[in-house]
């Protein structure tokens, strides 16, 4: 497999851009799959300069309903003309940052529910032989301090967001088994045990985000959730590659513990496994 990292807070080197966003390019050995889009058109622009062709992506998945991860899918749809793009079927339900200035609207642009390659899912939806996504995380471990101020309009009303259209991508190949996760706002704890108790193990390869870093204030989350975080994800024996609402700061704590089995991705980075 290789994962090109489209989009990132960081960039891998000068001719790359970066943004608060997300975006990875997988490669397997039958499919090409966009998982997320991150805020706009920066994935484009790096996708070229990474040789990636965009209008060959078989499907994109985005992981939930915030423009950081989902702002580039008209883009996408203008530069691909046939691939799905697979969508919680609650994402596109207005969502908000309750910001000390005022309440910053951060969801998706609600005109793309009229384009016809949008396809809502919920739950466990297989892609592919090897391929699903699945949601409706159960478990409130270490859920990051940072979502409080992330709310949600359901009926009319403003309500604290309790992330039910996030969604996670597996992929199984060549016996290994890969997990992506956008920013992880259910807690990555909670979502890899959700992934053990699906598939009776753990993923050998966990990426993405795993928001312990508030992307509004900059401030990380605090040492008791960091460390317990690490040693939860040290149990696993999985090997992380981590950006975006982790922060910087806050991969480095959980280095401290994981070591190796730990890395910062960048945008315009390539990870071969």
């Amino acid at each position: 497999m290789v994962i090109k990292v489209l989009s990132e807070n960081t960039a891998a080197a000068p001719e790359f851009k970066a943004e608060h966003g997300l975006s990875l390019f997988i490669e397997t050995g039958d499919h090409k799959i966009l998982f997320d889009t991150g805020a706009g058109g920066v994935f484009l622009e790096n996708a070229k300069k990474l040789g990636v062709d965009i209008a060959q992506a078989d499907f994109a998945v985005i992981s939930h309903g915030h423009y950081d991860h989902g702002g580039g899918v008209r883009q996408f749809l203008r530069e691909n003309s046939k691939a799905l793009v697979f969508v919680h079927k609650k994402a596109f339900e207005p969502h908000y940052d309750a910001l000390a200035d005022g309440m910053k609207y951060i969801g998706l642009d609600e005109e793309l529910l009229e384009e016809e390659r949008i396809v809502p899912v919920s739950g466990r939806f297989f892609l592919d032989e090897g391929i699903e996504l699945f949601s409706n995380i159960e478990g409130a471990e270490l859920i990051p301090r940072s979502n409080r101020t992330l709310m949600a309009q359901k009926e009319g009303f403003i309500v604290q967001d309790a992330f039910e259209h996030e969604q996670q991508l597996a992929v199984r190949e060549r016996g290994k088994a890969f997990l992506f996760t956008g920013c992880a706002h259910n807690g990555i704890v909670n979502i890899i045990n959700q992934y053990h108790s699906i598939k009776k193990r753990y993923a050998d390869y966990v990426v993405g985000g795993f928001h312990i870093t508030d992307p509004s204030t900059g401030q990380i989350e605090d040492e008791t959730l960091i460390g317990g975080v690490a040693e939860a994800l040290k149990k696993t024996g999985s090997k992380y590659y981590t950006g975006h609402c982790t922060g910087i700061e806050a991969f480095l704590r959980l280095k401290d513990v994981l070591g190796e089995n730990i890395e910062y991705i960048a945008a315009g980075g390539v990870l071969e496994i």
